[in-house]
């Protein structure tokens, strides 16, 4: 479980196919901190800590994760949000955050206003019954909240604290990012779809 608060953001350093997969590492000041089988999410993807040192930590990727996220488009010295599980005791900010991505989507507009930033997403349809319009999403990881919905876009409102300490400030349009829906919505959205296909669902 994660909240979608950056911690850090750390730098690919490596992606290399392995036997059934591929093997990330990322330079980060997070490493220190580390244990092996840590949850951490990268881009907003639940990965596995397998190894570590004080300045980088490396992750499995199987080939789910990498068919249905971003993941597999990193590049060396290309930078990425982290953030750890989130403590039982710890405060709650952002919103619940599973790390496990719905799908892909791209950015197409970047527009500046005043102090903050406009970003538009555009999503697969199969996810518009996830969205809800001053609902909370995930992109890349952000926890963030959808200020304009359609039904194959939504845009957010980025204040400068989040461009500043998240990896947003290299979005440009075209760039391909993770969304993940709020998983109460999906929950909401699976229990509609039962009741209206499945009759023996409704009875108590």
């Amino acid at each position: 479980m994660f909240t979608g608060l950056i911690e850090a953001v750390g730098e690919v350093l490596t992606l290399e196919q392995v036997p059934g997969g591929a093997r990330l590492v990322v330079a980060t000041s997070l490493g220190v901190e580390f244990s092996v089988g840590d949850s951490v999410a990268v881009n907003g993807v639940c990965l596995t800590v397998v190894d570590h040192n004080d300045h980088a930590a490396a992750f499995d990727l199987g080939p789910e994760t990498e068919r249905v996220t971003a993941l597999g488009t990193l590049a060396p010295g290309v930078a990425v949000n982290l953030e750890r599980a989130l403590r039982a005791d710890a405060r709650l900010g952002g919103h619940f955050v599973l790390g496990h991505v719905d799908g892909v989507g791209t950015i197409t507009d970047v527009r500046p206003e005043a102090d903050f930033t406009w970003v538009t997403v555009n999503y697969p349809l199969d996810l518009a019954p996830g969205f809800v319009l001053k609902g909370s999403v995930a992109v890349d990881g952000i926890s963030l909240t959808i200020a304009r919905l359609a039904d194959d876009r939504f845009d957010v409102q980025i204040v400068p604290h989040t461009a500043t300490q998240t990896t947003m400030l290299g979005w440009r349009p075209g760039t391909v990012v993770n969304l993940e829906c709020d998983v109460i919505g999906k929950y909401v959205a699976r229990a509609t779809r039962l009741a209206w296909t499945h009759p023996l669902v409704q009875q108590p």
